[in-house]
């Protein structure tokens, strides 16, 4: 009988942290899309009042960098070398989930629930980068 058992290749971390920033710009994306959803949210946005306050140059670009630090992370995750690769994925992953929690008070449903998702991505972001592999030395 010939074996059928699945082959399970070795994923190397890098590829772990960039599909974990992936899958946290996902969350990201659809949590403030669905946002969109809520009444009052687009006549807010109509009326010039964005998430940091009033909409200005200056909010858009801090909202900009918010969702541009995961997104670039899914990149530097796996072109940085191994040692700055490691600590910034320890360092962001630990900066966005202290942001991620501090958005919650009052938060509907649907976006604790969006945001538990991705407060464990970026919680296996910090695991993975912790643990990654050393390399013996001579």
């Amino acid at each position: 009988m010939v074996s059928t058992r699945l082959e399970d290749p070795k994923i190397h971390v890098r590829f772990k942290l960039s599909a974990l920033w992936t899958s946290i710009m996902f969350c990201y994306i659809y949590g403030d899309f669905w946002g969109l959803y809520r009444p009052g949210s687009l006549k807010d946005i109509l009326d010039g009042i964005g998430p940091l306050g009033p909409t200005s140059q200056g909010s858009l670009v801090a909202v900009s960098v918010l969702v541009a630090v995961p997104a670039v992370m899914v990149f530097l995750s796996l072109a940085l070398p191994p040692a700055l690769a490691r600590w910034l994925n320890v360092l962001i992953g630990a900066a966005l989930t202290a942001i991620v929690l501090a958005t919650l008070p009052g938060a509907w449903a649907f976006y604790v629930f969006m945001s538990i998702v991705e407060v464990v991505l970026q919680l296996g972001v910090l695991w993975y980068a912790w643990r990654w592999p050393r390399q013996a030395t001579p």
